[in-house]
């Protein structure tokens, strides 16, 4: 097995302790294979939607509440739907959701105001 980057300071100067222990030369750090599975699973991206469902890129959402939009005559109306959403992990404002919607274009979507479909 090859060595692994180190799970507390990132470190590529690790060595093999044993077939499933690894140790980081820069900080010291002992971990194993289980240790750097269970790091990768938390540093995973996830979006919920309003109701706590797990939002993925190409999911369909809709609106649940009228949505104001700077610059627009008329708002979003509750129930619209927007088709192939892309998780964007560099959203501003908590703006997570890229979404294209019909009669209004492009925009950024906060989990919160949609539901999946």
């Amino acid at each position: 097995m090859e060595a692994q980057k180190c799970i507390s300071c990132g470190s590529e100067f690790t060595y093999e302790l044993s077939d499933t222990t690894f140790g980081c030369s820069e900080c010291g750090n002992e971990f194993s294979v289980s240790d750097i599975a269970a790091a990768s699973d938390a540093s995973k991206f996830t979006v919920e939607d309003s109701v706590g469902t797990l939002l993925a890129d190409g999911d369909d959402v809709i609106i649940i509440q009228d949505l104001t939009v700077k610059g627009m005559p008329k708002p979003i109306k509750k129930g619209t739907k927007a088709k192939n959403i892309r998780l964007n992990e560099n959203g501003k404002n908590g703006h997570f959701i890229d979404a294209k919607i019909d009669g209004f274009g492009a925009m950024g979507l906060k989990g919160s105001v949609v539901k999946k479909a």
